[in-house]
């Protein structure tokens, strides 16, 4: 436990956040019912439903854009005086040397790091392929969920429902979509700016507190 303390952690914390998500968006959604004349729905109905579905993925797919912007856009971009960025002048996927692959791996280097060819490649690159292809699917079963919860709603307001291809280029869809990423660039932008000027002592995410202002890519340990 001790070990992977932050991993556990943060899991417990998004499973009591999900469970929490799961009763606030029942009663949420019993209260829209009721004002419609319609019957209320039990835990597990909700909770199986594309409603909650809908709202579960869409902040999924935000997040892991995010992460898997930062990734990338970290390889080619600084930030002067920022925790967060690589030092000024490393721009890039840097050489060998410095990544430790190939004949500069060492002992305890991944077997795939050691390697020549498309498994050098495809290691060099999993952690933004992973990161891109979670959101990929996300985004999938947000549109998915959220094609079945509009339809759901327009049946309804006795409106005729919609097919997938529709529901995509929707104003409905890409509210839902733009008002979780734009609070996930801010974030962004926020971390690698204030990080920049403040501090948190012991953090990793932190330059140490005597760290000059103008210093970048220097982490807390």
């Amino acid at each position: 436990m001790r070990d992977n303390g932050l991993g556990l952690a943060f899991l417990l914390a998004f499973l009591g956040a999900l469970v929490g998500q799961a009763f606030a968006g029942r009663a949420e959604f019993n209260s829209q019912l009721a004002v419609d004349g319609l019957a209320q729905v039990g835990f597990w109905q909700y909770v199986s439903s594309s409603d909650f579905a809908v709202d579960v993925t869409e902040n999924w797919q935000s997040e892991y854009l995010q992460f898997f912007l930062y990734i990338t856009a970290t390889v080619w971009l600084l930030q002067r005086g920022s925790p967060e960025s690589k030092k000024m002048g490393t721009a890039g996927t840097e050489g060998d040397k410095d990544q430790r692959v190939g004949p500069h791996a060492g002992p305890d280097s991944p077997s795939w790091a050691r390697a020549t060819g498309w498994r050098q490649g495809l290691f060099s690159r999993s952690l933004g392929l992973v990161m891109g292809g979670i959101f990929v699917l996300s985004w999938l079963a947000q549109s998915i969920t959220g094609v079945a919860a509009y339809n759901e709603q327009r049946l309804r307001d006795l409106q005729a429902p919609v097919d997938w291809s529709q529901y995509v280029v929707s104003a409905d869809f890409w509210a839902r979509t733009l008002q979780n990423w734009q609070s996930e660039f801010l974030a962004i932008a926020s971390m690698a700016v204030l990080s920049i000027y403040l501090r948190q002592r012991g953090s990793p995410e932190s330059k140490p507190v005597g760290t000059s202002h103008t210093a970048t890519g220097i982490e807390g340990g």
